[in-house]
């Protein structure tokens, strides 16, 4: 195996341990204990009775598994609403107590108004019962579960609007505060409809550190007062002209939705980015690499953020005097913009970036950088993301293949699916935003 095949190894395992490390299905285990009569959620203890459930997001199978095994008979019913699920899980669900549905991602569907429809049901009926109800979210759940806030707007109005949103290079946080804004059960509204019930909200968290009533949007958490302001949000990014009239209206005319209630309430984050990126930091520890966790290069637009981690990078290695392995993580979302019809995601675009940066340094070092979604799917792609090293830019030119017009027409997938470079896992059933990768060895002194 060559130095730069055992790099490239490297990054790969790097990534399968921070993975593992990140099990949704682990983590509800871990949280939610029942022995005998006596039921606790992260040492929270719950009536035992009657308990309800609703499940949103790319997570919500793995941790609606994980839920009702652990419950058993204590486990009344539940709505979930999340990824297409796979042989296995189908034949689980056939059996269980939950009215599943496969919401739409990028873009809600009729399922997910369905899902919508049924989970406020579900929450009346626990509302009238005094139920205890758990909440399951995880990221991706924006799209799969919608009900739009006046009767007046479409799921083709629902569809385009999250279409021009996603699209338009803003964050996470600004998209959200859009959403909320046309929405029925966003922004808390949906939890709100069970006032009598007792409640707790687990998250497998795809945001910010203390930015967790972005996670689907949060429909069981109103935002922070310093969230970002929906109407400035659609001045900031032109998006007046480019949404339907009727989620325009919606959002200059907020309907509130929020009913008091003296129930509990509780929101406990599961698991997070910070958990993907120790795990992968202590992965590369134990093979001999000298690590670093850029916890700053989060969330930047995507051709800054490639240029600091590159700069960090070159900064670590003179660090290393000695010229020992040296790796640099980081993690978050970089704001990538879509600017043409090819098939791609941030990950990808990441991946070209970094690969396209370190063939215009002349740089003679072994490099490898590996960027992936946690989730498995990147884009619209069917990648996670890819791999690239010290060689891709040359192996692509000795094929054919222009990096600057695959970045050019957001068509990074089709790049490295033509080098056998994309990295290919499928969904992973959890949702802890992005993990890069990046290796390298020290500068050795004169």
């Amino acid at each position: 195996m060559t130095y730069l095949s055992q790099l490239r190894t490297a990054a790969k395992e790097i990534l399968d341990e921070a993975l593992s490390g990140v099990n949704a299905e682990d983590a509800v285990r871990r949280a939610v204990q029942f022995t005998g009569s006596h039921f606790s959620v992260c040492d929270i203890p719950v009536n035992a009775r009657s308990i309800y459930a609703v499940a949103i997001g790319k997570a919500a199978l793995s941790m609606s598994y994980a839920l009702e095994q652990t419950l058993g008979q204590f486990f009344t019913g539940g709505v979930l609403v999340g990824p297409s699920p796979n042989l296995a899980q189908a034949e689980w669900l056939s059996k269980s107590r939950w009215n599943w549905y496969v919401g739409g991602h990028p873009l809600p569907s009729r399922e997910s108004l369905s899902a919508a429809a049924d989970a406020v049901g579900l929450l009346q009926r626990a509302n009238r019962e005094r139920g205890p109800i758990l909440f399951l979210i995880s990221g991706g759940g924006s799209a799969m579960m919608e009900w739009p806030a006046t009767a007046n707007i479409t799921l083709n109005d629902l569809q385009h609007a999250n279409r021009v949103l996603v699209n338009c290079g803003a964050s996470i946080s600004e998209i959200n505060s859009v959403r909320r804004a046309f929405s029925a059960i966003k922004a808390g509204k949906l939890a709100a409809r069970a006032p009598n019930c007792d409640q707790i909200t687990l998250i497998i968290s795809d945001v910010s550190q203390g930015e967790e009533y972005n996670v689907a949007s949060g429909p069981t958490m109103r935002p922070a007062p310093e969230a970002p302001n929906a109407s400035e949000v659609m001045t900031r990014y032109n998006l007046r002209s480019q949404l339907p009239a009727t989620i325009v209206e919606a959002v200059d005319s907020p309907r509130e939705f929020q009913v008091g209630s003296d129930s509990m309430r509780k929101q406990l984050v599961l698991l997070s980015n910070e958990d993907a990126l120790c795990v992968a930091a202590v992965a590369a520890q134990k093979r001999g690499y000298t690590v670093e966790i850029a916890r700053d290069i989060s969330d930047q637009p995507v051709a800054g953020g490639v240029e600091q981690l590159m700069a960090r990078l070159g900064q670590l290695r003179l660090k290393e005097r000695s010229g020992g392995l040296v790796c640099l993580i980081s993690g978050g979302e970089f704001a990538c913009p879509v600017r043409g019809n090819g098939i791609g995601g941030r990950n990808l675009e990441t991946a070209l970036r970094l690969t396209m940066c370190h063939a215009d340094s002349s740089s003679k070092d072994q490099f490898v950088a590996l960027c992936a979604g946690t989730d498995g799917i990147d884009g619209n792609s069917p990648a996670a993301g890819a791999i690239v090293d010290s060689t891709t830019i040359d192996r692509a030119k000795a094929i054919g293949l222009d990096a600057g017009d695959c970045l050019r027409r957001s068509d990074a997938y089709s790049f490295f699916a033509a080098l056998g470079d994309a990295i290919t896992i499928g969904p992973t059933g959890t949702n802890v935003r992005d993990l890069r990768i990046l290796l390298t060895t020290g500068i050795r002194p004169e």
